[in-house]
């Protein structure tokens, strides 16, 4: 392929000793390499073929890799931030940025939400299939084998959001012959690429071989920082899928796994304001500095009420959904992450002297602010892990073992929490509470067939947005962009996803 040309041709300016810095494109090409070329070359210096992986994670925090120009295109967190807008668990207040999404009316295949979405994964996809081009599966070093299994991870993580925002995957018995999404691999792997929409099976399946083969090459690698995948993460990945895909057991055991050695974060740390990756949960994220802050094309920007971004300054406030605050008993500490009355509760976390709407009813307190929006993005957390687990074990009728593993949560967050036994509906409440603005509420939606309803007595959402939405509507899945079906013949507006 002349795209894999191209790759190896700049990989090898730089596996021949070019510099790693910013501007590496501009050296000099001594001359291209055959991918197993570039192979043994990757073997002799396998620290340079980890930069491009790092390169992937800086894909998925780019303030604009879509060229839009728009403050809700900020990589992977505006995505999930879009998604949890869709559910009925968090309140805009105004029209802003992020409006359609929360209007449902956001997927439509000329929208920039749906082309800025296949753009992001896409890209983050090819980029890890260039890393798997020029590596081999057979290295006996550990390094490429963790920069392999890094990149396995991430492409099986792009796949995981792509199949699940651009079809619906509920019943996972029933959808494995819906058209999905196409599947690219580097040309070393021996498949042959699928560029129409494969199926639903297709794509699980390949998801599923990516994330325990990174299981498999990540063991036993010590990262650099938490901005990279590790095998405690790539398990958490797994958990995730297994759960998508209801194999209970094996989401059970791989997130039990995945928090192995790792600590629940303690009651003392809840109001910290979730902004510091070095947060003894945090198990995955994105360590901002003053090179990488964006303001307001930023997550915090959108989320946080007590920055001065798009949030704080109250041009669109984000609140909690009136009837699930409702629902969080006074004696779990979790309550105090949401404003009750006016100014009720002053945040542990200073507000920026700028911000106004944290001190609105029902407004989030749970994302703080820095001054400096060098805030951290979360991926993944060690409750997390405990709620997939919990959910896994009273899915099969486990529910005292369950009640067991959550009681290892709320012990840190409601001291008179003791239940002896708990169902898949109760630890979905308590995921809607601990992962609120998470980016899960959606998700959680899709797969657990779950609709929404705003529009009950007393409900604080935004005029406009009061309606219920059945599950398996339409709306819950977006249309393929316009670009890709201009651009690929092998999807034509035929195979599109109905339209609005």
């Amino acid at each position: 392929m002349k795209t894999n040309k191209i790759i190896i041709l700049l990989l090898s300016a730089i596996l021949l000793g070019a510099s790693c810095s910013k501007d590496f494109l501009n050296v000099p090409v001594y001359d291209t390499m055959t991918a197993d070329a570039a192979a043994k070359a990757a073997e002799a210096s396998p620290e340079k073929v980890a930069f491009f992986v790092d390169a992937i994670y800086n894909i998925l925090v780019n303030a604009d890799l879509a060229n839009t120009g728009s403050h809700d295109a900020f990589g992977y967190m505006a995505i999930l931030h879009a998604a949890d807008l869709m559910s009925e668990d968090i309140v805009m207040n105004a029209q802003n940025f992020f409006i359609y999404d929360y209007l449902h009316d956001n997927r439509e295949w000329n929208f920039n939400r749906t082309s800025t979405i296949w753009r992001y994964f896409y890209t983050a996809i090819t980029s890890a299939n260039n890393v798997l081009l020029i590596t081999s599966a057979e290295s006996t070093s550990p390094l490429i084998l963790a920069t392999r299994g890094q990149a396995l991870a991430l492409r099986a993580f792009s796949y995981f959001y792509l199949i699940q925002l651009y079809q619906h995957v509920y019943p996972v018995s029933a959808s494995g012959d819906r058209p999905g999404v196409p599947m690219y691999y580097a040309s070393n792997e021996g498949k042959a690429n699928i560029s129409g929409r494969a199926s639903v099976a297709t794509v699980l399946a390949q998801i599923e071989e990516d994330l325990t083969t990174a299981v498999d090459n990540l063991k036993g690698w010590n990262r650099n920082s938490k901005n990279q995948i590790n095998y405690s993460v790539a398990n958490g990945l797994l958990a995730r899928y297994y759960l998508l895909t209801e194999q209970w057991d094996n989401a059970a055991k791989a997130a039990k796994e995945a928090r192995k050695g790792l600590s629940i974060m303690p009651a003392s740390s809840l109001l910290d304001g979730f902004m510091d990756i070095g947060n003894t949960e945090w198990m995955w994220g994105y360590d901002h500095n003053p090179e990488t802050a964006t303001f307001y094309a930023s997550f915090f920007s959108h989320i946080s009420n007590l920055a001065s971004g798009y949030a704080g300054l109250n041009y669109a406030a984000r609140l909690i959904d009136k009837r699930l605050y409702e629902s969080i008993p006074d004696s779990d500490l979790r309550k105090q992450w949401f404003q009750t009355s006016p100014k009720s509760i002053t945040p542990k976390v200073k507000p920026s002297e700028k911000a106004i709407a944290w001190e609105l009813p029902y407004a989030n307190l749970k994302f703080g602010d820095d001054g400096a929006f060098t805030m951290d993005y979360l991926y993944m957390r060690t409750s997390e892990m405990v709620l997939i687990e919990a959910e896994a074990l009273a899915q099969q009728g486990l529910g005292a073992q369950a009640a067991t593993v959550l009681k290892e949560l709320l012990s840190q967050r409601d001291p008179n929490w003791n239940a002896g036994s708990v169902t898949a509906e109760e630890v979905w409440h308590q995921r809607r509470i601990e992962l609120w603005g998470e980016g899960f509420a959606t998700f959680d939606l899709k797969r657990l067939h779950k609709g929404i309803d705003r529009n009950y007595t007393g409900s604080n959402h935004y005029s406009a947005a009061k309606f219920a939405i059945p599950a398996g509507d339409k709306r819950w899945i977006f249309q393929i962009p316009q670009s890709e079906i201009l651009e690929n013949p092998d999807i034509s507006e035929a195979d599109n996803n109905e339209k609005s």
